[in-house]
């Protein structure tokens, strides 16, 4: 079981600088919540791994506090809609 947990390890390390954590999940609308831990701007691809979710996707747009963004910071807490379900603690990163 280690032996897998390294695999996938360094197969996220390998993909990407992780930029945050999912901290929401808006089903209705389809939007994460991401606590970010390293700034983020429209246009930067991400990437959200956690659970059977593993995908890829440009930010087209993002909201803090229901006003559209074009950049955020570190420690922002960031609307993104996305096009796969998320559960909170996802990790979230810039490829």
């Amino acid at each position: 079981m280690a032996e897998t947990k390294t695999k996938v390890s360094k197969k996220l390390e390998t993909k990407g600088k992780q930029i945050g954590v999912v901290s929401n999940f808006f089903e209705h609308v389809k939007v994460a919540a991401i606590k970010l831990e390293k700034p983020l701007k429209v246009g930067d691809k991400i990437r959200i791994v956690g659970g059977e979710v593993d995908f890829e996707q440009p930010v087209k747009s993002m909201q803090i506090q229901k006003e559209k963004k074009e950049k955020a910071k570190k420690g922002d807490d960031v609307g993104i809609k996305v096009k796969k379900k998320v559960r909170k603690g996802y990790k979230v990163f810039k490829v």
